[in-house]
C-alpha cells in the first residue's frame, strides 16, 4: 500500500497531463502544433513561477490568496518604473520582485504576529495589494516600450528558434531546479516540511516557526512579484486588473500537482506539472470552441478530484 501511495504522488500528475493532451489532441489535432505549445508554454510560466513560491506557502500549511493581486501590483510597478526617464530595465525588474517581497513578508509579519489564519489575512491582503495597483496605475494599463523584458515571454524569432522555449520558461526551470535543491538538501527546506507536518512538533525540536513562516511568504512573494514581471512581458503592459482570481489557477497548480493543503507535502516538479495540465485544459477547450463556462466547469472537476485524491491518500496513511 505504501509503495503505491508513494507512486501516486511521485507520476500521478504526470500520468494526469499525459492522459489529459491526449483527450484534447484526440478531439483536435491543433492542440500539437507549434503555435499551440508555444502559447501554452507562455501561459503555463505565468502560472507556474508563481507556482513554485505558493508551493513553499502550501508546505508550511499555510495559504495565500493575494498571489494574482501581487502579480498584478508588480506589473504595475514594473511598467512605471520603465516609463520613469533614465531608469534600466534591470532596476525596474528588480523593483518588481522587490515589491512581491515586501507583500508576501508584510502577509507573513501578520500572520505570525497577531496569530491569524492565513486565510483571513491573505484575503485581506488581496484587496488592499489590488487597490495599491489600481492607484499607482490610475485604474488603468501601463503600456511600456520594448526592451529585453518585452522578450522573456515573446515568441521566439526564426532565428532563435533553437532556444526551443522563451527565456521566461528557461528562468522558470532553472529556479524550479534551485528551489527543489533547496526544499531537499537545506536545513530551511526541512524546516518547511517539519512545520507543515506537525508546527507544535516542530516548535518543541526547536525550529524557529515565526521566523520561517515569514521567510515563506516573502519567497512567495518574490516569485508572485517574478510572475507579475512574466505578466507584463507577455502582455507588454503592466495592468491593474489583471490576474483576478490567477491565485486560484496558482494554488490549484500545487494541489494537482500533488501538494496537500494539510500541509507537509508538495514538491516544485509537481506544481510546475499541475501548471500545464491547468494550461492544456484552457487551450484545448478553446480550441475546441466550448465556451468559457465549460472550461470553468472542466477546471473545477479537475481541482475537486485533485483535492477528493488528497484526502483519500490521507485517511489510508491514517
Amino acid at each position: 500500500m505504501t509503495f503505491h501511495l508513494k507512486a501516486i504522488n511521485k507520476f500521478g500528475p504526470l500520468l494526469a497531463l499525459v492522459l489529459v493532451y491526449l483527450f484534447f489532441t484526440l478531439l483536435n489535432s491543433k492542440i500539437t502544433s507549434l503555435t499551440a505549445l508555444e502559447t501554452m508554454m507562455q501561459q503555463t510560466v505565468i502560472v507556474g513561477v508563481a507556482a513554485i513560491g505558493m508551493t513553499l506557502i502550501i508546505i508550511s500549511a499555510g495559504i495565500d490568496l493575494s498571489a494574482g493581486s501581487i502579480i498584478s501590483f508588480s506589473s504595475v510597478v514594473v511598467a512605471q518604473l520603465m516609463n520613469t526617464q533614465g531608469f534600466n530595465p534591470m532596476l525596474a525588474a528588480c523593483g518588481g520582485i522587490f515589491t512581491g517581497t515586501f507583500c508576501g513578508m508584510m502577509t507573513g509579519v501578520l500572520i505570525t504576529r497577531l496569530k491569524l489564519v492565513p486565510f483571513i489575512i491573505t484575503l485581506g491582503s488581496l484587496l488592499i495589494v489590488r487597490g495599491f495597483a489600481k492607484g499607482l496605475a490610475g485604474s488603468m494599463p501601463i503600456n511600456v516600450g520594448q526592451t529585453w523584458l518585452s522578450d522573456l515571454l515573446a515568441i521566439l524569432p526564426p532565428e532563435h528558434k533553437w532556444q526551443l522555449i522563451p527565456p521566461g520558461a528557461w528562468l522558470m526551470l532553472v529556479l524550479a531546479v534551485l528551489v527543489s535543491a533547496m526544499l531537499t538538501y537545506t536545513r530551511l527546506g526541512r524546516h518547511i516540511f517539519a512545520i507543515g507536518s506537525n508546527e507544535h512538533t516542530a516548535r518543541l525540536c526547536g525550529i524557529a516557526v515565526e521566523r520561517v513562516k515569514t521567510v515563506v511568504y516573502a519567497l512567495g512573494g518574490a516569485f508572485a512579484g517574478l510572475s507579475g514581471i512574466m505578466l507584463m512581458s507577455y502582455q507588454e503592459q503592466g495592468d491593474p486588473t489583471a490576474a483576478v482570481g490567477l491565485e486560484l489557477d496558482i494554488i490549484a497548480a500545487v494541489v494537482i500537482g500533488g501538494g496537500s493543503l494539510s500541509g507537509g507535502e508538495g514538491s516544485i516538479a509537481g506544481s510546475l506539472i499541475g501548471a500545464m495540465i491547468m494550461t492544456v485544459i484552457r487551450t484545448g477547450c478553446q480550441l475546441n470552441g466550448w465556451p468559457p463556462w465549460v472550461t470553468q466547469v472542466v477546471t473545477g472537476i479537475v481541482i475537486v478530484i485533485a483535492v477528493a485524491v488528497d484526502r483519500l491518500r490521507h485517511r489510508s496513511i491514517a
